[in-house]
């Protein structure tokens, strides 16, 4: 373990919360309370938050009239920070996109869009079943995790490089971490919002903390050790928190500064199975979903942890296999083990599209958006294609042969561009990529 990174990584989390909890009791201090709950809600710091009256003014009014010495002295106001992050980093590009308003497009038929085509290649494979993806938030990483216990890391610029028609001869490895520290396979993982931190959660029962700056470190330099198999990981937006859906009905949250534990005071009904197959955040931190193995989909308070609204049923009587908020965090995309994609309004739990035409009944799989919204992937598992319709008429626009030996098990679109990876029960890992 790096001790001088971790120290760096804990500073930094505690500097944002200070930062979080003077801008909060400003807000607070000066009447405008929908502002401060509205911050407090999207960072999770408690409305009540104790602060020295005027200390924000106070700091910004210092800070200011040191920038401005600075200046004078003609030190450039950059330098004035030492950045722990690689150059570059989580500096996320502007969506393609504006997010879509839902609610306020009809499902007219013969409107929908065309999916652009993409090439597709085989880019790696683990030694058992590849069980899971995620980009980081950038777009310029993505980490794979396999029932082998193995986590491998992808510079999505080098995978780019090796799909070039003539870098096909084996030159460009776009792996560049393999990390092994896990007993029991991967279930999930997730990017660190700021930091080079991914996380990863396993049927071992923990989540552990990997920093992937470190070309030479394949161990874990944090871990949590929770009471039950961990199925699925979220950062909170701040990188602050970490959610764990668990075979536990109630999703964990984790201080990731003190690993202390939070569970929420309500205790929702939940049926035979209430463990959890998918936990995200919305985009604020605001809200949080889980979707379950009881067939419900469940909504609960950023701050409170409480449960705010269960949607019971969400899919019949079958499991919930993945629930997404939208960039607005106006509506949720669910995906069921009853073959079916579902569109829900955050508002009211009201039932807004229907997409349907693909099967999928035995795996844990995924419907995603590709990165502009405008578009929704899933798996049809019996005829071993990927199916993708047009978000907003709920009309089917393509089916491809997946290319893999069995139906995938995890489809992950990048937020950033149009690129999507699939990883199959075949252990072999697909990246998909639009064609000029």
């Amino acid at each position: 373990m790096d001790n001088n990174r971790l120290e760096q990584t804990l500073q930094d989390g505690k500097l944002y919360r200070q930062v979080n909890s003077l801008i909060v009791a400003h807000l607070r201090d000066n009447n405008l309370n929908q502002a401060a709950s509205a911050v407090a809600s999207a960072t999770m710091t408690p409305l009540n938050v104790e602060a020295p009256p005027n200390k924000l003014l106070d700091l910004v009014a210092k800070g200011l009239a040191v920038e401005k010495d600075e200046i004078l002295r003609g030190v450039p106001s950059a330098a004035l920070f030492d950045s722990s992050i690689h150059t570059g980093y989580g500096s996320i590009p502007a969506p393609r996109a504006t997010a879509l308003d839902f609610s306020a497009m009809l499902d007219t038929k013969g409107s929908s869009k065309s999916f652009a085509k993409h090439e597709t290649r085989h880019i790696s494979e683990h030694k058992n079943v590849a069980r899971c993806a995620r980009f980081s938030p950038d777009g310029s990483f993505l980490a794979t995790g396999s029932a082998d216990t193995s986590i491998k890391l992808f510079e999505v610029s080098k995978i780019k490089q090796m799909m070039l028609s003539d870098t096909r001869d084996g030159s460009v490895r776009p792996v560049i971490r393999t990390l092994y520290d896990h007993l029991q396979p991967i279930n999930d993982l997730d990017f660190h919002p700021q930091n080079t931190v991914l996380i990863s959660g396993a049927k071992d029962h923990t989540i552990k903390f990997f920093d992937f700056s470190k070309t030479m470190a394949k161990k874990a330099f944090r871990v949590i050790q929770d009471t039950h198999i961990v199925r699925s990981v979220s950062f909170h937006p701040s990188g602050d928190f970490v959610l764990a859906g668990t075979d536990h009905p109630i999703p964990h949250l984790y201080d990731v500064n003190t690993f202390q534990c939070y569970l929420s005071a309500t205790f929702p009904d939940t049926g035979v199975s209430g463990a959890i197959n998918q936990v995200r955040y919305s985009t604020t931190g605001a809200l949080y979903v889980s979707a379950s193995k009881d067939g419900a989909i469940r909504l609960w308070d950023g701050v409170s942890a409480s449960c705010v609204r269960t949607i019971a049923g969400a899919h019949g009587a079958a499991e919930v296999t993945s629930a997404c908020f939208t960039r607005d965090q106006r509506y949720i995309l669910s995906c069921g083990k009853d073959s079916s994609v579902k569109l829900w309004e955050v508002g009211t739990g009201r039932l807004v599209k229907q997409y349907l035409g693909a099967i999928h009944t035995q795996l844990r799989c995924q419907a995603v958006f590709n990165d502009t919204e405008e578009f929704i992937l899933s798996i049809d598992e019996p005829s071993n294609e990927i199916v993708i319709w047009d978000a907003l008429t709920a009309e089917k626009v393509a089916r491809w042969p997946s290319n893999h030996v069995g139906a995938p098990r995890w489809l992950e679109h990048s937020p950033t561009e149009a690129t999507f990876v699939s990883c199959g029960t075949d252990r072999s890992i697909r990246f998909w990529k639009e064609t000029p």
